[in-house]
């Protein structure tokens, strides 16, 4: 078979610039390596050329002497033989299942991408970003979700308030009778020391053996209103910290 154009140092006996070739196999086998390289590299080219200006599907495979396996597509070798036995048989192939799960994960992928752009798209809107496309329609909705979301903001903030309040409420009251428990404690302790004063003989122990059993007595949160009146009260003159029965 005889021949066609050819750049320069294609391996087929050139003299430099444009030349034509013999299109036969080349015997030196270093330039079969040469001209292998640079007609595969030319061929990918326009394979991947050809799909994108053209839109068309393309699967090229090819072998080198040496059995190395080179192959462009742009959907996928697989996938573009199985569409030719498709399209060269007389009966259809039913698709498979991992066909069908492909296609089924693909319709998935393509569902979740375009939720994932609304949701974008609806969170820089809510930002007060991108809002120069939207009609006075999809702004009146978007200031009605808005306000919504405020209320639902406001809600939740005086929950959480009501709920610090009444919590500071009871944390009140446990500490008004811790104070009233230890007030009982103090008043218990300087009727104790005044009949200490007026029975020295009183033996120490004995007398805090009944001051034990008497402050005992008395419920930390419920104890007698008669013990914090003001009047059964005064104070020391000569602690004024200290507390005094009248």
């Amino acid at each position: 078979m005889s021949g066609s154009s050819s750049r320069g140092g294609d391996g087929g006996g050139g003299s430099g610039g444009r030349g034509k070739i013999e299109i036969k196999r080349i015997e030196n086998s270093t330039s079969r390596q040469v001209t292998f390289c640079k007609r595969r590299n030319g061929l990918l080219k326009k394979a991947y050329e050809l799909s994108v200006l053209c839109d068309a599907e393309i699967a090229l495979i090819v072998f080198s002497s040496r059995g190395r396996l080179y192959e462009y597509a742009n959907n996928s070798v697989k996938g573009t033989i199985d569409r030719y036995k498709k399209a060269t048989s007389d009966v259809p192939i039913p698709p498979t299942v991992a066909e069908l799960n492909t296609q089924f994960y693909q319709q998935e992928s393509s569902k979740l991408r375009r939720q994932i752009k609304e949701i974008q798209n609806s969170n820089r809107h809510i930002l007060g970003e991108s809002i120069s496309s939207l009609n006075f329609k999809e702004l009146k909705n978007l200031e009605g979700r808005l306000e919504k979301a405020m209320a639902r903001v406001r809600s939740k903030k005086n929950e959480m308030l009501f709920a610090e309040i009444e919590y500071m409420q009871k944390r009140e009251i446990e500490l008004q009778n811790d104070n009233m428990y230890l007030r009982a404690k103090i008043a218990e302790n300087e009727r104790a020391q005044e009949r200490q004063q007026q029975n020295p003989e009183m033996m120490p122990g004995a007398m805090y053996e009944e001051t034990s059993m008497t402050t005992q007595t008395y419920d930390r949160n419920f104890l007698p209103v008669n013990l914090l009146e003001p009047s059964h009260h005064q104070y020391s003159q000569a602690d004024p910290t200290a507390l005094q029965l009248v």
